[in-house]
């Protein structure tokens, strides 16, 4: 679909339809009472019959009104004025995306993007809306056939226009516009890949798609392949990949546009393309779903994708361990115990717990080779982080304030929320090993604060850099599809990273 940035009245709109708002008890916002006078109190009249009372998710698609150019007018309900915020703002959207797919409609004018959203401005209101009207017209079908494909309802709408209230607006709009479709394709591809399935989306396949994604922007990649890791005593990583005939990639990329000799910022994803947990076997319901344990590792090409679509002046490094986690007469067994890249023995009580062990060898790769300025690694690491804070906010975790608060704010920006979780030194004896440096899972209180003491395993390879951890186990797929999280929250961090070092 093709978007647009406009200025102009409502009621002369030669469109298929127009997008006005109501607010509960039968408000009508600017745009609304505009069409309202021109079409001498059609819409005020529908409302006093109880047609549309503003509530919020609430639609209703009139028809040939006498005294406007379009074909139709989408009233949407925004719920109470007072109450109007950032989420209802995005819903008010998702809903526009579903009523115009039931509609006839090639083209359409949005005026929801005069509506005013406390602390935020024309430019994120442009952004957001062009995120909700994506994120609703995601479908993946890329595994079904083609006469299946064939057979699907086409969507009709081809052209979207968002309206600003005065043309001197038009730049800051255009400018969330443009933010929003990079960081959408970079939504896309990062769901296309996690919701392909472990026998399509190997660790070879996933390398591949790296390398094509960085010819296609001109930016570096390389795969270091088994013999390369075991040159660089990756014990951590390997050890891992032994289960599975699959061999392991790292997929390293290298986007260098801003400052020359500037440090990087690092961006480490999981890549286990398929978790079956290794000889500690996952139960059979549900194990599906654990083809999106790669989700770390897509939302890393994800994110370059959409850094490089939006060409933002900044060094960034991905790096992403991919491998299977599966048993066979080589796989890790409960006891084993292995040295990392960094020298640190780990006794593996729990195969399981296998992303801190392919994460923690990334990691060290990260700060060796690049010594970056900033660490940030996702992973859908532990099922705590998922009682903990459900499928709402990623848990967070960051050896630095600065960072953390950074990266909070970024999450509040795009609506991909975080929640900080401590990391202190306190947890660290609790994965204390009685025959190695330290275990991959807590020796004591084994049931606790599971999401801590992952990023305190990690914590342990990172003390060096300025990092954070992102524990996306909730967040990066609902039910049987993946979110595409938490791509937003990363390029938003990073638009605010660039804009911050242009001052």
């Amino acid at each position: 679909m093709e978007y647009f940035v406009k200025s102009g009245n409502p009621e002369k709109q030669r469109v298929a339809c127009v997008i006005v708002g109501v607010f509960d008890r039968r408000n009508p916002t600017e745009s609304a009472a505009t069409i309202d006078q021109a079409t001498d109190g059609a819409i005020g009249s529908i409302m006093r019959r109880g047609d549309m009372d503003g509530k919020l998710g609430q639609t209703l698609v009139l028809h040939n009104l006498t005294g406007v150019f379009c074909d139709r007018v989408l009233l949407v309900g925004l719920g109470r004025e007072r109450d109007f915020d950032e989420a209802a703002f995005r819903k008010a959207h998702a809903t526009v995306a579903r009523t115009l797919r039931s509609t006839g409609a090639i083209d359409a004018v949005d005026y929801l993007t005069h509506l005013t959203v406390k602390g935020r401005d024309l430019h994120w209101n442009v952004q957001q809306a062009t995120l909700a009207l994506e994120s609703e017209g995601y479908r993946f079908d890329a595994m079904r056939s083609e006469k299946t494909r064939e057979d699907l309802p086409k969507p009709k709408l081809e052209r979207l226009t968002f309206d600003v209230p005065r043309r001197s607006d038009l730049p800051a709009g255009e400018k969330g516009l443009t933010e929003a479709l990079a960081i959408a394709r970079g939504v896309a591809l990062t769901k296309d890949l996690s919701n392909l399935p472990g026998n399509v989306c190997t660790p070879a396949y996933l390398a591949d798609q790296a390398q094509k994604l960085a010819e296609a922007y001109r930016f570096k990649a390389k795969v270091l392949e088994k013999a390369e890791l075991e040159k660089l005593n990756m014990g951590a990583f390997l050890s891992v990949a032994k289960g599975s005939s699959e061999p392991p990639k790292l997929i390293v990329l290298e986007y260098l546009k801003g400052a020359k000799g500037e440090a990087p910022i690092a961006l480490v994803g999981k890549g286990l393309t398929f978790d079956a947990g290794g000889i500690s076997i996952k139960p059979a319901g549900q194990m599906d779903e654990m083809k999106f344990d790669m989700c770390g590792g897509a939302a890393v090409l994800g994110t370059f994708a959409a850094v490089a679509e939006l060409k933002l002046p900044v060094n960034l490094v991905g790096i992403v361990p991919c491998c299977e986690n599966l048993l066979n007469g080589e796989a890790n067994k409960p006891g084993d115990i292995v040295t990392s890249m960094a020298g640190h023995t780990i006794e593996i009580l729990n195969t399981d717990a296998e992303g801190r062990l392919i994460l923690c060898d990334a990691l060290t790769y990260a700060e060796q080779t690049y010594n970056p300025a900033v660490c940030i690694d996702m992973a859908t690491l532990t099922g705590a982080c998922v009682v903990a804070l459900g499928a709402h906010a990623s848990g967070l975790f960051a050896n630095q304030s600065s960072l953390a608060r950074a990266l909070l704010t970024a999450g509040e920006q795009s609506g991909d929320r975080a929640w900080e979780l401590p990391l202190w030194s306190e947890y660290e004896p609790q994965i204390k090993s009685e025959f190695a440096d330290f275990a991959n899972i807590a020796t004591v209180g084994s049931r606790e604060a599971g999401a801590i003491i992952g990023a305190t395993f990690l914590h342990k390879f990172t003390k060096k850099m300025k990092w954070a951890h992102l524990d996306i186990a909730g967040t990066a797929w609902t039910g049987k599809k993946a979110s595409g999280r938490p791509v937003p929250l990363l390029v938003q961090y990073l638009l605010n990273y660039a804009a911050k070092h242009e001052e």
